[in-house]
């Protein structure tokens, strides 16, 4: 006797669940973590919360989280000392 499921003819096999919420969402905000720091945050975030909601850990949307932050971070310091830089150069350039 073995425990398959019974299936009547003409009857069709139950649907495999589905993912559970945010998981694609979470995989396409770490990539986007790495390419584009502030929209791969705000996606990883958004990812995270439609999982939480639902009641499932999603650990790809907590690493782009992390990614997008420091980046994100990374890329207002780098901004502010390119401009600080700049700043500089023209302050001690002479005119012609």
């Amino acid at each position: 006797m073995t425990n398959a499921p019974q299936y009547q003819p003409g009857q069709q096999p139950a649907a495999v669940p589905a993912d559970y919420p945010g998981k694609t969402l979470g995989l396409v905000g770490l990539i986007l973590a790495i390419v584009v720091p502030l929209v791969g945050l705000i996606l990883s975030i958004v990812a995270q919360n439609q999982s939480k909601a639902a009641g499932y850990p999603n650990q790809l949307a907590k690493i782009g989280v992390i990614i997008g932050a420091i980046l994100v971070v990374l890329g207002i310091i780098g901004g502010i000392l390119y401009f600080a830089a700049f700043a500089s150069l023209m302050s001690a350039s002479t005119g012609y």
